[in-house]
């Protein structure tokens, strides 16, 4: 998710630069994610054969339908971030809704 992030809102990336800032990944791993998300139509590759090769990754259209989505993530991480002292700190109704549940 944070790939996606990341190349959503910085825009066509070269991995270097979108390793740095998809912090504590490593090349491998990312290189795996990277041809996933390709696979799946997420994200597209631009090779060039220049010396060292430049690798640039992107979204696609269909990545671009689910920005809006992506930024509604963001807005509720947000939200729930702020709002997460008062919930740790208190066994309110929530607390009470989720016993109840069980």
């Amino acid at each position: 998710m944070h790939i996606l992030w990341a190349l959503s809102t910085n825009g066509p990336t070269r991995f270097g630069v979108l390793r740095k800032n998809v912090a504590g990944i490593s090349s491998r791993v990312l290189t795996e994610r990277l041809r996933t998300l390709e696979d799946k139509g997420f994200v597209f590759r631009h090779y060039e054969p220049t010396i060292p090769p430049a690798v640039t990754y992107g979204i696609t259209e269909r990545m671009k339908d689910i920005q809006k989505v992506l930024a509604l993530l963001e807005g509720l991480a947000r939200k729930w971030n702020a709002e997460g002292a008062k919930v740790a700190g208190g066994h309110g109704s929530s607390a009470h809704a989720h016993s109840a549940m069980h």
